[in-house]
């Protein structure tokens, strides 16, 4: 395999994994929120908050990959 095929290559298998980043901070920070809430009975406050959270830590990590991946 030459070198510009696995340049593409790593470079789609990296950014193949942005969905799954992005699913999992969401979704993490949703269960979080929800678990605190029926803890503390403060829904949906918490759940909010940490849903907040969790899109915002997506995006920031959306944005370190893309700088990573304009480098590769």
């Amino acid at each position: 395999m030459d070198k510009e095929t696995k340049k593409l290559f790593r470079t789609l298998s990296y950014l193949g994994s942005v969905g799954l980043s992005m699913a999992l901070s969401i979704g993490l920070g949703a269960l979080i929120g929800h678990y605190l809430d029926g803890k503390f009975g403060t829904a949906p406050w918490l759940f909010l908050f940490f849903l907040g959270c969790g899109i915002a830590a997506a995006f920031r990590s959306l944005h370190i990959m893309y700088k990573k991946a304009k480098d590769l």
